[in-house]
């Protein structure tokens, strides 16, 4: 099974709200979600919860994409612009650092017209234990 299958069928609270790992590449994923009414909150634009779990998807798929677990265990989001019923959302999140322990990222969300949503970056700890799967996508 590929990281990318592997990781949109196990991560299940990801896969519950529609968020799917479009990309997958060694220090570069994609993530993409369309918003739905059940991701609305109270003020009738995306729930915030949504766009850091969609963010932590593509990180999660560019700090496992070594080979070795790797949990988040710092992530810090900026939100800039809120997200619409109906929008497609994307989070591109590239390695900034690949560190043996500790790896570092900046994810971005962005609209399908490329304006920025939100702003993360993330911090791994790199367990001692392979993380196999045949292949990245």
């Amino acid at each position: 099974m590929t990281l990318l299958d592997k990781l949109n069928k196990d991560d299940r609270f990801a896969n519950s709200i529609g968020a799917q790992l479009t990309d997958l590449r060694e220090g570069y994923a994609k993530a993409e979600l369309v918003v739905e009414e059940r991701h609305l909150n109270g003020a009738g634009v995306c729930q915030g919860g949504v766009i850091y779990t969609l963010a932590d998807l593509s990180f999660a798929g560019v700090a496992n994409s070594h080979g070795i677990l790797s949990l988040g265990i710092s992530n810090t989001i900026t939100f800039i612009k809120s997200a619409m019923l109906g929008e497609r959302i994307i989070a591109e999140c590239t390695e900034v650092v690949n560190h043996h322990k500790l790896p570092y990222c900046d994810i971005r969300v962005t609209n399908e017209k490329g304006e920025i949503l939100a702003t993360m970056t993330g911090l791994a700890y790199r367990l001692k234990k392979d993380f196999e799967f045949d292949s990245l996508k």
